[in-house]
């Protein structure tokens, strides 16, 4: 597979690159990042292998990987599937400089529209739930916008699955503009989301771009169980206001790194293309989303799109990163539940 071997997002007709450019990492504002001449060559380098999909936000590092991208994209706009995200609050303090209303809305888009320097927003992600706002008002505002012409196609990341559920069926009722992406974490250390919205995702026609597919960098072999330690160390520090490291570095996490390690060796590649190929793998996703800081981990990420996981490989990664059970499936599966529903009889079934 390669970057031009594009996939359809969700139910629309819209074509994308199997791995999206994520830009949290562009800017070094929020002192981790890429600077501007290295995030340029990790673009670069993304669109000349044939790449489309470009994934930002109002408030990655403050709005300048917003702007970055401006000056990255120029002449080849009409090439790039554009996506960005709202929710977030742009000003510190400012009470409706975020959320999920209409007025955080309709100023964010038009923030994210002047720092692109574009006249669209291809895809449009509300950020997270806020927990606050009414579906209705969030689905008609969207659709509002899409009326516009300022936004084309709608897309949802860290909500959960019934609130999902609940929205996308309001814009069914309605007419209104539907949702073609599920934006989520997932990842080899992060499966959580197959208990409810992977399910909900292939039900609603929602094409999955999974975030942080590398578990926050641990999948890549580069922490060992003597780094747990100083990551507990980290996270009571963090109470202070020190930074803590990513919340996946933990024993359970550690050995299932160590098997994706065991994998890439066997297969002559490296842990971070297992962990993305694993993704890959599934069915309901179409593009995971990389966040590279520097053009040597793009590389390494872009190689994930060579390799094809034996199915014995597959098996050993899902069996040691299974996910434990939950109620209703943990009920419903049970033997004893499975005679009384179907009465032994042998029925084809359905997710």
């Amino acid at each position: 597979m390669t970057l031009d071997h594009y996939k359809l997002l969700g139910q629309s007709g819209l074509r994308v690159s199997p791995l999206s450019l994520g830009t949290m990492t562009f800017g070094s504002d929020w002192g981790w990042g890429a600077d501007g001449d290295e995030a340029r060559r990790i673009f670069d380098l993304y669109v000349d292998r044939g790449g489309n999909f470009v994934d930002t936000s109002v408030n990655y590092t403050d709005g300048r990987a917003e702007r970055l991208l401006a000056t990255f994209i120029g002449d080849k706009r009409e090439r790039i599937v554009l996506a960005t995200k709202f929710t977030m609050a742009r000003e510190p303090g400012n009470p409706n400089s975020g959320g999920n209303h209409r007025l955080n809305m309709v100023r964010s888009v038009e923030q994210s529209l002047t720092q692109l320097g574009t006249d669209r927003i291809d895809l449009l992600y509300l950020h997270a739930w806020d927990m606050t706002t009414r579906p209705d008002e969030v689905m008609r505002a969207l659709d509002d916008l899409v009326r516009s012409g300022k936004v084309l196609y709608l897309g949802i990341c860290n909500t959960p699955a019934w609130r999902v559920a609940q929205m996308q069926t309001l814009a069914d009722i309605r007419g209104r503009s539907p949702f073609v992406a599920l934006q989520i974490e997932y990842s080899l250390v992060e499966r959580t989301v197959e208990h409810e919205l992977l399910p909900a995702a292939a039900a609603l026609g929602l094409g999955v771009l999974p975030w942080s597919p590398l578990g926050g960098g641990v999948l890549t072999g580069k922490y060992s169980l003597a780094d747990v330690e100083d990551s507990r160390e980290a996270t009571a520090a963090s109470r202070k206001g020190v930074i803590a490291p990513s919340g996946h570095l933990n024993e359970r996490a550690i050995e299932i790194a160590d098997e994706v390690r065991a994998v890439a060796e066997e297969a002559n590649s490296t842990p971070s293309r297992v962990a993305l190929a694993w993704t890959l793998a599934n069915p309901t996703v179409v593009s995971p989303i990389i966040g590279a800081r520097t053009l040597a981990q793009a590389e390494d990420n872009l190689g994930a799109l060579d390799l094809v996981l034996a199915p014995e490989q597959l098996d050993r990664l899902n069996r040691i990163s299974a996910p434990s059970p939950v109620f209703p499936g943990r009920f419903t599966q049970r033997p004893l539940v499975q005679q009384l529903i179907f009465g032994g009889a042998a029925v084809e079934r359905r997710n």
